[in-house]
């Protein structure tokens, strides 16, 4: 459902937000190891992330990666989903139609209507805060 990108890009920021959330920054290289995902393309990500002001990137010997205590509570994943997938997960076609629509309906489009406001819902209501708290105390993994 999401991108390869989108998908590293949400465990790259619940990563960041644990230890933020916990007042540490975080490295580039502790970031791609703990959540399994190629360096290089961690760093596209996290830029991307940067520019639309999701995370923080700090240069220099004590840089790093953070988000801000007062923001853990503000972003949403639909901020990071919005950032690196755009809103196509909120339009596609449940089985990629082209063309699908009420007018012009596919097989599955009414019941996968419900499944994507409810996706939309999750990512709309779910912020950083909880889901580092969350991480940070053992009720939920990023890594297995």
């Amino acid at each position: 459902m999401f991108s390869k990108a989108c998908e590293y890009g949400i465990k790259a920021t619940i990563y960041i937000a644990s230890n933020s959330h916990e007042g540490k920054r975080v490295s580039l290289k502790g970031i791609s190891k703990h959540i399994d995902s190629p360096e290089a393309f961690t760093a596209k990500i996290l830029q991307i992330l940067a520019r639309e002001n999701v995370v923080n990137s700090i240069r220099g010997i004590n840089g790093g990666f953070e988000i801000e205590e007062s923001q853990l509570e503000k972003i949403q994943l639909a901020d990071i989903v919005k950032a690196i997938d755009g809103d196509a997960i909120y339009k596609g076609c449940g089985i990629g139609l082209k063309e699908c629509n009420e007018i012009h309906p596919c097989p599955i489009h009414n019941d996968f209507k419900i499944v994507r406001n409810e996706l939309r819902n999750l990512l709309e209501t779910t912020n950083l805060k909880s889901l580092a708290m969350d991480v940070n105390s053992g009720a939920s993994f990023l890594k297995v």
